[in-house]
């Protein structure tokens, strides 16, 4: 059967007809934020005091992205005799984020739990030089960092809360040490030497020698 002329444009108006009565769905941006998911990847945030400067990220990155620069430093030693340390200071983080694909390879390798993801994105620039955040720029964006969500109720302790639990509730039924002496202390001062180290005690009263049996002769 030949189709009817024009029934394909009247399809068409009457699904734009059924569209025209139902509700919007659009979300009128920038006017009404978006609710992002809580793990949405928008731009990563930086914990400069977490960082040691071991590189992993950059090595990690599969872009190259990631620039960081530091020197090292000598610590003196903490006791006489000691030797000294060195340790790594951090002198630039930066992130290009026009080469950066989101892959959030950085945010695993990190041993140290120097790298976040915030939910932010709106930082889009006119010039794409602007789009490489220095470790300034990148601290900011912690501040927008959400909480990370609470533990599921039926999950198991971590060890070491577990640990830590155990240690205070043994201390807790041992209770506090007795006011005005030191807890699990060593005494101190003479009383504590097993014998003296100076000069014997005075000798106590002394005793008349046993007289000696009298020679033959003497009365």
């Amino acid at each position: 059967m030949a189709p009817i002329p024009g029934s394909g444009l009247a399809k068409g108006l009457a699904v734009t007809l059924r569209t025209m009565t139902r509700r919007t769905v659009t979300e009128q941006y920038p006017e009404a934020q978006p609710e992002l998911p809580p793990r949405t990847r928008g731009v990563i945030g930086l914990f400069e005091e977490n960082c040691t400067v071991c590189m992993l990220c950059a090595r990690e990155c599969p872009d190259w992205c990631i620039y960081i620069d530091s020197h090292k430093e000598t610590v003196p030693a903490a006791t006489p005799g000691g030797r000294d340390r060195s340790r790594n200071v951090l002198d630039r983080f930066a992130i290009d984020f026009s080469l950066c694909m989101y892959c959030g390879i950085c945010i695993e390798v990190c041993p140290f739990d120097a790298l976040f993801w915030s939910p932010e994105f709106e930082y889009a620039e006119t010039d794409i030089r602007e789009l490489t955040h220095e470790r300034d720029k990148l601290r900011e964006w912690m501040w927008t960092v959400p909480a990370p969500p609470a533990l599921d109720p039926r999950a198991e302790e971590p060890k070491e809360i577990a640990a830590a639990r155990k240690t205070a509730e043994k201390l807790t039924a041992a209770g506090p040490a007795p006011s005005g002496l030191p807890a699990r202390s060593a005494p101190s001062g003479p009383t504590a030497r097993s014998a003296p180290s100076g000069p014997a005690a005075p000798p106590g009263p002394a005793v008349p020698p046993r007289p000696s049996a009298p020679e033959e002769g003497q009365s």
